[in-house]
Parts: structure tokens; sequence; C-alpha cells
């Protein structure tokens, strides 16, 4: 930054020094105590001494609101962005992040998050501390889970995961009744999704085993080989209610939807005894608590269109 930036512009409320090639943000930047808004995306921001020392400490630290930081070589979060504690606003998309550290939960003041465009692999349980986070973006990563505890941001209206490695979602993401804007494309488990399923025919042993579970054939545990006795143990519920069958080996692998609030669905991995049991009809019976047998096969469709328009758009 030019020196004398402070004296020339005490007033600053806004700077934006995107695109500049700066590969620090010097001193000048603490001594302008009305500064909200810090725009420094595209730069060689990065390495040691990037930030200002005391950036939390100074007027800058007390004012600043939003700070954006994207399209620079950051590898982790600068610990100096920890004392911001009113920070409203944080983006570091297209850095080098490999991971998210559990102090962010320090800026409890956060409503924005964006770190899209990273290498960061996994989620603090401690992201779930900011209590006014309303956006948090973490698309094109390599996230392969999500904790739990994230329903705990009861504040959250729009969640970006698309371009991860999400093979589930937990049962408790269901808790975020708030929330209004759902990415997953490009995750394996929307990919299966859309893609056709092949599946294998049940093996003559797995047609014998699912006869024996489902019209209940009653023998001892010396009528029967011990492998095949344990066999028969193995036995998995179609989780069809309208089906009653089983499956052992030979499964269809399908995404469950879940309906709360009759707004949007979220995906749940699930597995299913034969092709029949993902028709429309039957899988929309299982996949909303909140529809009743009598739906009909035209609101079924419409509700497999809205499925796919939140997963795919």
């Amino acid at each position: 930054l030019p020196a004398g930036l402070s004296q020339w512009f005490p007033a600053l409320e806004v700077l934006d020094v995107s695109g500049t090639g700066l590969a620090e943000l010097g001193e000048e930047l603490l001594a302008l105590p009305r500064l909200h808004t810090l725009l420094a995306k595209n730069n060689r921001l990065g390495g040691p001494g990037s930030l200002p020392k005391g950036l939390g400490q100074a007027p800058p630290g007390r004012s600043l609101r939003v700070l954006n930081l994207s399209g620079n070589r950051f590898a982790e979060l600068p610990p100096a962005l920890l004392g911001l504690r009113g920070l409203q606003s944080l983006s570091l998309g297209g850095n080098r992040l490999h991971c998210i550290p559990p102090d962010i939960q320090e800026l409890r003041s956060l409503e924005f998050l964006y770190l899209g465009g990273n290498f960061i692999t996994s989620i603090p349980p401690e992201l779930a501390n900011l209590p006014s986070l309303s956006s948090l973006v973490l698309c094109d990563n390599k996230i392969q889970s999500i904790p739990p505890q994230l329903a705990q941001l009861h504040s959250l209206r729009s969640l970006s995961l698309h371009n991860n490695l999400l093979t589930y979602l937990p049962r408790e993401i269901l808790n975020l009744v708030h929330l209004e804007e759902l990415s997953l494309r490009g995750n394996p488990l929307v990919v299966r999704f859309v893609r056709d399923l092949t599946y294998n025919p049940p093996s003559l042993q797995e047609l014998a085993g699912r006869t024996v579970k489902t019209r209940n054939v009653p023998y001892a545990p010396s009528d029967l080989p011990e492998n095949l006795v344990r066999y028969l143990s193995l036995a998995s519920n179609c989780p069809n209610p309208k089906c009653g069958g089983v499956y052992f080996d030979s499964c269809v692998r399908q995404i469950k939807f879940v309906d709360f609030c009759g707004k949007y669905r979220i995906p749940l991995m699930h597995y299913l005894c034969s092709p029949e049991c993902s028709s429309p009809c039957s899988s929309a019976s299982q996949s909303s608590t909140s529809q009743s047998e009598s739906d009909s096969e035209d609101e079924a469709s419409v509700a497999a269109r809205r499925m796919q328009k939140v997963l795919l758009g």
C-alpha cells in the first residue's frame, strides 16, 4: 500500500486493491480507523508478512466488516484474521487452503463465509459455533463428509457443497429448517443418482436365501451348512415399506430423499432389493414422512423433477 495513505484519506471506508499484484498489505492499513470493506482479490498475497501484524487490535480490526482475499496464495487461514471479531463477510476462495482451523469459531459475527476452490478435505465441528452464519460456500474442494454438528447452524440459509467428494449427508442436516439453497451437484452421491444404475441379478444362492427369509421357511442350524446359516443371518430388509423383501449381496443403490416443511428434499444413501422398488410410486411413499399413501403418480413425478432441480441446479 502506498505510504501516507491514511494521511491522504483519513475517512476511507472502502478500499479495493484487487488485481494489483500486491504481495503484502503494509502497516498503512492499520491507520484507517473507519475502514469497513477491504477487497484484495487476485493478488499475490499469502506469504509471510502478507497481512500487517496486530491487525485484530488495530482500529480496522474493530471496524472491518467485509474482507475479500479470494484468488491469492494463502495455504492456511492467516492467524491475524481471527482477531477481526466484527467481521461479517470473509472470502478466501481460490487460494491454497488445505484445512479450516477450529479457531474460526472466534469470528462470532460472521454471516458469509466463502472458501470455495481450495483443497479443503474436512470441515471442523467448531464451524457450527458461528451463530450468525447464513451463507456457507465450500464448493470445489475435496470434502468427503459433513460433521453432524453443522445442524446447529440455525441461521444458515444457503449451503454450497457442489464438486466435492461427498457420498452421503448426515441425517442431522434435516434440522436446518431455515435452509433455502442447497447445492450438491458434482458429488458422488448425486453422480450415482443421475447415472444409469446397473443391477446385477441375484445369484441362485441369494434367490434361495431371499425365499427362505421372505416366506419364513423354518430351518434349524443343523439342517444347513454352517456357511449357509451365516449367510442367511446377513439378510438386510428392503427399506421400501410396500416391499417386505430382503437382499444379501445384490441390491440397487439409490438416493433417498427426505422432505420436510414441504420445501425441498435432502438425499441420503439407501439400498433397495430390486429395481422395481425404485419406481416413482414406491420411492415417493417412503421418501417423505409428510406425504400420505394416497399421493398420486403425477405428484410423485413432480416431486422427482423438483428433487433433480435441487440437486443439479
